[in-house]
């Protein structure tokens, strides 16, 4: 999956829909603000990406109803990230989050791969 967006929010209209579909009202405001923020110049969308998923491990937000964690690897491999590369990441930012939050990402990251026939 190597679609890459200007803006990795207001450019995936599948994303938008799912946001949407949570609840109008909520999703039309987390559109609104979530695309300000990965729209600022600076830092490309893959390093957002992989920033969200870093950030997903340390809340250990990657299981459970409602967790962006799925939406967040999808946008990382839109950008081009490799299953690889989210291994890394999340290794890496295992000594700061701590094992058992990378064991946690680790295994959800799995169960994507394998949802996916990715094995």
């Amino acid at each position: 999956m190597t679609t890459k967006y200007q803006n990795a929010v207001l450019d995936d209209k599948a994303l938008i829909e799912g946001l949407k579909s949570i609840n109008p009202s909520w999703g039309d405001m987390t559109v609104r603000v979530a695309g300000e923020a990965w729209g600022l110049p600076l830092i490309d969308q893959k390093t957002k990406a992989l920033i969200s998923i870093a950030i997903d491990q340390m809340a250990l937000n990657v299981t459970g109803e409602g967790n962006p964690f799925g939406a967040h690897v999808d946008m990382a491999f839109k950008q081009g990230a490799t299953y690889e590369e989210l291994e890394e990441l999340i290794i890496f930012a295992s000594t700061y989050t701590g094992f058992n939050k990378g064991t946690t990402t680790m295994g959800a990251l799995n169960k994507i791969r394998h949802e996916r026939g990715d094995i």
